[in-house]
């Protein structure tokens, strides 16, 4: 009987502690936002915006893609953005259209030749790139299950125009995402669309994904985005006390 009592009270100890361990759960969103991601490599352009929207408290994430041809000063940027809090996540080595790749090439030689050799520079420059965004935003479901186990969050494009409510360029907790595109080229881009996306997800508490390339002053040519379309986003968020999210931010909701 002693024997069995002494066996109990050093149990205690460890049924206490299994008891008492609070169970790990997925925190929620706390409230709506934006992730505004930046694809290419326009780094130059892109530092000169985060000069301007720094008083915003913004946060972005550049997708970069052909990293070995970026000049040794867009590289110094590069690393002062991330040292801001912005995200460096990758696009590419080379640029592919990937859907197009691999229907001519086949898929292990896409990731042999685009994925491989990006993520090995990015690691060697110190960017530890967890997020891709697919060049020209085409993917399919092949491309995803192959990038499943190399990234946490893949981004595409969302190419339609519907109302907010149907719009495929909100996060609804899956690793695969869309973004709209607030290029001035975009066909459905105008800034009463994007006002009605921004009210969308203040409304509903959800997490807007949008895309841009290069921002300038001026448009000039496809593939540009306004500053001043970027101040209209920034200006918004803090009118409405949103949050800026990066594409790694999402990895805290995915189920483990």
């Amino acid at each position: 009987m002693k024997r069995i009592l002494f066996s109990f009270l050093l149990c205690l100890p460890l049924l206490f502690s299994v008891s008492c361990t609070p169970k790990k759960t997925k925190p929620d969103v706390q409230h709506g936002g934006v992730i505004l991601s930046f694809d290419d490599a326009y780094v130059d352009e892109w530092y000169e915006a985060d000069q301007l929207l720094k008083p915003y408290g913004w946060k972005a994430t550049f997708c970069v893609c052909r990293i070995d041809s970026i000049g040794t000063p867009q590289m110094q940027k590069l690393y002062d953005l991330q040292k801001e809090g912005h995200e460096i996540a990758g696009h590419g080595y080379h640029h592919f259209n990937a859907v197009k790749y691999i229907a001519a090439n086949g898929i292990s030689t896409y990731l042999k030749e685009e994925i491989d050799p990006m993520i090995a520079s990015m690691k060697k420059r110190k960017f530890h790139s967890t997020s891709f965004a697919y060049p020209y935003g085409e993917r399919s479901a092949e491309l995803d299950s192959a990038l499943t186990p190399k990234f946490d969050i893949i981004r595409g494009r969302a190419f339609c125009g519907d109302a907010p409510e149907k719009e495929g360029c909100y996060f609804r907790g899956s690793k695969f995402v869309y973004a709209f595109d607030i290029d001035n080229s975009h066909v459905h881009f105008s800034i009463p669309y994007l006002l009605e996306l921004l009210d969308d997800a203040k409304r509903t508490n959800k997490i807007l994904v949008l895309c841009s390339h290069r921002p300038v002053k001026n448009i000039t040519d496809n593939y540009q985005t306004k500053f001043e379309t970027l101040e209209f986003v920034c200006k918004y968020m803090k009118l409405n006390h949103m949050k800026f999210y990066t594409l790694s931010d999402l990895n805290q909701w995915m189920s483990k």
